[in-house]
C-alpha cells in the first residue's frame, strides 16, 4: 500500500478506515476489514454523540443556514460517514425528518423568518433550496430512496432547474421571500445541495437537471473575478480546506463535481482539484486552514495536524478523476 492509504488506514477514526475500504480501495461491504471497520464506528462515542444531535432534531429553528452545530449537519455528516437508516438511533431522527413534508414535495425545516427579507415573521416548518435537498441528501444516502416520500422530493427538485441550474427558491407560502441578488441568478449553495442528491443514483446523474448544475458551479470558478453571485465569492476563504460540509468552499465544490464522470475530464474542474492538492504536506496529507467550532475534537476541525479524513476526502477525489491509483502492491 502507498503511505496515504497506510496513514488512512492506521486513523483512529473508523469511518475513515471504513470508506478508505470501500471507496478506495474497493473492498466489499461483507469484506472482514470492512465488517470490522463499520462495528468500530457504530460504536464509537462521536458517532453516538453525532446520532444523539441527529436524534433532538429540528433541535432549534435554523435561523442561518450555515448554522454548523444544528442537526441538520449532523444528519448528513452522518450520511456522509455511511451511517444506514436502520443502524441503531438512527430510526427517531429519520422518521421526525418525515413527518413534516411540504405538498410540492420536499421535506420542511424549522425556520426562523424576518420579515425584512420579505414575507413572515416567526417560527414556520417550511422549505428552502439550501436546506431541502440536505434531507434528501440523507435519506437517499441511508438507503430510504425507494420510498414514497423521499421520491416525491427527488421528482420536485429535479423539477425546479433552470437552463442556469438552481436558484434560490423556496415555499410557495413564502411569498416574496428570496435570497439577496437578482431573481434569476442562480444559487452556488442551492446547486451544491442539488447535486449531491442527483450523485446517489445513475439515472439522475445523467440528467440534465445535473448537467446544468454542473457547469454553473464550473462557470461560476471560471468566472470567479467578474462578480460575486449572491453572497458566494471565490476568495482566499473559499480555498481553505474545511469539512463538514455545510456551506460552499472548494473541497465541497470538489467533492460534489467529482461524483459526476460526465465533467471529470473538464479543465476548469481540474484547475479546483490542483488548488486543492497544492495543500498537502511532504507525505500527502492534509490539515484543515479553517474550521467550524461546534466541531472541535474532530480531526478535520485541527488546524495543527493533520486529518486523515481531510486526506481520505482529497485523495478519493483524485480516485474519481483518475488522478491516483490506489491499491495493494
Amino acid at each position: 500500500m502507498n503511505s496515504v492509504t497506510d496513514f488512512l488506514l492506521e486513523a483512529d477514526e473508523p469511518w475513515t478506515r471504513y470508506r478508505t475500504y470501500l471507496d478506495l480501495l474497493d473492498y466489499p461491504a461483507d469484506n472482514p476489514e470492512v465488517v470490522g471497520a463499520r462495528s468500530d464506528m457504530l460504536r464509537h462515542p462521536q458517532i453516538k454523540n453525532l446520532r444523539d444531535t441527529a436524534a433532538s432534531w429540528p433541535g432549534y429553528a435554523l435561523k442561518r443556514h450555515n448554522d454548523a452545530k444544528h442537526p441538520l449537519y449532523a444528519l448528513s455528516t452522518l450520511a456522509d460517514f455511511g451511517i444506514r437508516h436502520d443502524d441503531p438511533g438512527m430510526g427517531e431522527a429519520l422518521a421526525g425528518v418525515m413527518s413534516h413534508q411540504s405538498a410540492e414535495g420536499p421535506f420542511q425545516t424549522q425556520v426562523r423568518l424576518y420579515k425584512r427579507f420579505g414575507g413572515l415573521e416567526g417560527e414556520y416548518w417550511t422549505w428552502m433550496a439550501c436546506d431541502a435537498p440536505t434531507l434528501t441528501y440523507t435519506l437517499v444516502a441511508m438507503g430510504l430512496g425507494e420510498d414514497e416520500r423521499v421520491q416525491r422530493a427527488v421528482e420536485h427538485l429535479l423539477s425546479q432547474v433552470h437552463d442556469n441550474g438552481y436558484r434560490c427558491s423556496a415555499a410557495p407560502e413564502l411569498g416574496t421571500f428570496h435570497g439577496p441578488g437578482r431573481r434569476d441568478d442562480p444559487c452556488p449553495i442551492a446547486n451544491v445541495y442539488a447535486l449531491k442528491v442527483l450523485s446517489l443514483q445513475p439515472e439522475w446523474r445523467e440528467s440534465p437537471a445535473a448537467r446544468q448544475g454542473c457547469e454553473m458551479l464550473l462557470d461560476h470558478w471560471a468566472r470567479q473575478g467578474e462578480r460575486k453571485i449572491y453572497l458566494f465569492g471565490i476568495g482566499t476563504d473559499f480555498r481553505k480546506l474545511k469539512y463538514p460540509f455545510v456551506w460552499y468552499d472548494i473541497l465541497h465544490v470538489t467533492d460534489v463535481l467529482s461524483r459526476f464522470p460526465m465533467v471529470h475530464s473538464d479543465a476548469r474542474l481540474r484547475e479546483m482539484v490542483e488548488m486543492i492538492t497544492t495543500q498537502a504536506d511532504e507525505n500527502g496529507c492534509y490539515t484543515a486552514t479553517s474550521m467550524y467550532r461546534a466541531w472541535k475534537g474532530w480531526s478535520f476541525a485541527d488546524k495543527k495536524r493533520p486529518s486523515s479524513w481531510l486526506t481520505f476526502l482529497v485523495t478519493r477525489i483524485e480516485k474519481r478523476l483518475s488522478l491516483v491509483e490506489q491499491g495493494c502492491s
